[in-house]
């Protein structure tokens, strides 16, 4: 499989974030990717910056849920505070008929020298009927716009 691009989402670090050890906690992490997940796939509001892959109107509202079905996440190094914002990259693994696993890697801010990763995640995401709770098929305009960031999905060091 060819290398595919990725989507580059800054996220800033929020003091709480940190834990009694000073860097971030593993559950602040989980939110860290939440964020950068809702960013790079549900469609902004009018006036917000907006992704290639922003194509999800997702909510009660709209009458589709996006849920985690599965996640893993590994920790390489901890994450320091810092002011400039998380580089947090993201891809497709796979796309599926009702879901997609989206990959995560978690850099130090981007313009450094030399980025350093802290972290690597994916996520098994499933879109589903809100009245229902069941599975319904990913969008034309979904394939569309997420295929080109197709790529291997993350393979991890330490099972």
């Amino acid at each position: 499989m060819i290398t595919a691009p990725r989507l580059h989402i800054p996220i800033h670090l929020r003091w709480g974030d940190l834990d009694a050890f000073n860097h971030v906690n593993n559950t602040s992490m989980l939110k860290l990717l939440e964020e950068a997940r809702v960013r790079a796939f549900w469609a902004p509001a009018d006036g917000e910056p907006a992704y290639p892959t922003a194509v999800v109107s997702s909510g009660i509202d709209e009458g589709v849920l996006t849920l985690i079905a599965r996640q893993e996440i590994e920790y390489l190094r901890p994450v320091p505070y810092q002011r400039d914002p998380l580089d947090v990259q993201l891809w497709f693994g796979r796309l599926g008929g009702s879901s997609m696993e989206v990959c995560y890697e978690v850099f130090s801010p981007r313009g450094a020298a030399e980025q350093e990763l802290y972290a690597r995640s994916s996520a098994t995401v499933v879109l589903v009927d809100a009245p229902t709770g069941r599975p319904v098929r990913l969008t034309p305009a979904m394939r569309e716009a997420w295929q080109p960031y197709v790529s291997e999905p993350i393979v991890y060091s330490r099972r």
